[in-house]
């Protein structure tokens, strides 16, 4: 019994020891970590105290903790950032649909600010900004330096006030101006069309009205088509949409999936990863979808092409999105301001990310360049038929009906030539499922 005892006592004797041993270096390395901290909020004090005591001129104590804040947070990523009390209200009234500016979205590249997309019908979308443009200057002023809310504050100002921004293009020679009047931003997030036989859903933005426009746009359409079965499928233009809520890229994606993953997003630790999925019902009752997306289709915009893409339920048309995968959790702060920090990646139901890399379309189809007056004149004469010419015989073996019949494909055709003139890659998408529709027909 005392041998027992006493092996008991010399285990735990051990066991401590070696606790002792184990727990040391680590107490003294967390100890370590904490000194380098309050030596390094040290240093922060004295550098706050000489610039209030010895810069040339007064400055505010809130707006130097606050240049502090942002600066620490901007030096993670392009798209965390500090946000005031007002630019914390201004975001919360972006996100219902309605706020005041240029109507443009933008991030930093190189010091410059650089256009992720302009938003269609503002003043930026109608001066004719366009998705990778870069600002340089403001009203004569040097961007270089700024942050990028330091760069969106030069460019927010009065309803109404012009401003005079320089832009510098790839395949412009020189940087060039560009006049904007600032007027409130109304969002409408989806509009709806319908383009022969297709049903266009352009979607601008993704905030608390982009899932109400759709399911209202889809349906309005289909009825004034006299419903679904004369619907030869869907266009969904993501073109220039710099994303927003990824709720709602969720719902969009959900609209027309009937199961299986929409997005995952995995942050830091395991724990904070989250899955999203299906429910089933499919808004287009599995009508073909074609999503067209380019440079300027960012963030939720390339959550939906992703997952339809990688469900195989819709083609992806146009050419490689703008390639921003993470995921920003806005956190209130005291005083009303928030934070906006980047917390996780999302990842496409296939598992994959698409952080700088963003989604490359099923068929590549570049936005040609309008063509010029003398361009058009010239294939006008080379389009010229036999019923162009002076006297040429009519055809007298056509009945009435006939004749109409082919005045009816040759206005449709026009029309289908005059999109291509005006929108390319829009025609294009309408292209496929015509020809998706002609192979179904056939069938």
């Amino acid at each position: 019994m005392k041998k027992y005892l006493l092996a008991g006592i010399v285990g735990c004797a051990l066991g401590a020891l070696v606790s002792v041993k184990l727990a040391g270096p680590v107490l003294a390395q967390d100890a370590e970590t904490k000194k380098t901290i309050y030596e390094q909020l040290d240093l922060f004090g004295d550098i706050f105290e000489r610039i209030r005591s010895e810069y040339v001129e007064e400055v505010s104590s809130k707006d130097l903790i606050e240049a502090a804040i942002d600066g620490m947070l901007t030096s993670l990523d392009p798209h965390s950032s500090y946000l005031s009390a007002d630019d914390a209200a201004k975001m919360r009234v972006q996100t219902r649909g309605e706020f005041g500016g240029l109507g443009i979205e933008v991030t930093q590249q190189e010091g410059f600010v650089k256009v992720v997309s302009p938003i269609d019908g503002t003043p930026a979308d109608a001066a004719g900004m366009e998705a990778g443009d870069f600002i340089t200057h403001v009203d004569g002023q040097s961007l270089l330096g700024l942050t990028l809310d330091e760069a969106v504050g030069m460019m927010r100002g009065p309803v109404g006030s012009e401003i005079v921004i320089t832009v510098v293009r790839e395949g412009e020679d020189e940087p060039f101006d560009v006049s904007i009047i600032r007027d409130t931003i109304k969002l409408t997030a989806v509009r709806a069309r319908t383009e022969g036989d297709t049903v266009v859903l352009r979607i601008t933005t993704f905030n608390d009205q982009t899932y109400p426009n759709l399911v209202d746009g889809l349906e309005k359409q289909v009825n004034e088509a006299g419903g679904m079965e004369n619907i030869n499928g869907i266009v969904l233009d993501l073109r220039n949409n710099p994303g927003g809520l990824l709720n709602q890229a969720i719902r969009v994606s959900d609209a027309f999936l009937e199961k299986g993953e929409i997005v995952s997003t995995r942050g830091r630790y395991s724990k904070d990863s989250e899955r999203y999925t299906a429910k089933p019902g499919d808004l287009a009752d599995g009508k073909p979808i074609v999503v067209l997306i380019n440079g300027g289709s960012a963030s939720a915009s390339e959550i939906v092409a992703g997952a339809l893409q990688d469900h195989r339920r819709a083609i992806v048309v146009g050419t490689r999105s703008f390639g921003k995968g993470s995921v920003q959790t806005v956190m209130p702060l005291r005083g009303e301001g928030a934070m906006r920090l980047t917390t996780s990646r999302y990842y496409t139901p296939s598992g994959r990310s698409i952080q700088a890399l963003g989604v490359s379309p099923n068929i590549i189809v570049e936005q040609p360049k309008r063509k010029s007056a003398d361009s058009e004149e010239e294939e006008s004469r080379r389009n010229r038929s036999e019923a162009d010419l002076r006297g040429a015989l009519s055809n007298d073996s056509l009945s009435e009906d006939e004749i109409q019949q082919i005045e009816a494909d040759r206005l449709k055709a026009e029309n289908a030539a005059k999109l291509r003139e005006d929108d390319y890659q829009l025609a294009y998408a309408i292209d496929i499922l015509s020809g998706l529709s002609a192979i179904a027909i056939q069938n």
